[in-house]
């Protein structure tokens, strides 16, 4: 037989066995915890960036400080 073996796709995929759909507020939490993600990673990753460029650069501007007080 030609496609015997063949899982048919029905549109409640996905979805457990009697599950209602999902409401505007699950949706809504749902759509804030996907963005939540990205947001919070490139966050650390800039403020890593900008915290090693801080530090790495630390010294270049300890040694083009200019003497103050003629001692």
């Amino acid at each position: 037989m030609i496609g015997a073996g063949r899982a048919t796709t029905t549109r409640t995929e996905g979805r457990g066995v009697g599950e209602e759909p999902s409401t505007w507020g699950e949706l809504l939490l749902s759509f804030a915890l996907v963005a939540a993600v990205p947001t919070v990673v490139g966050g650390a990753v800039v403020l890593t960036l900008v915290g090693l460029t801080v530090w790495l650069t630390a010294p270049l501007r300890r040694r083009r400080r200019p003497r103050s007080g003629g001692r």
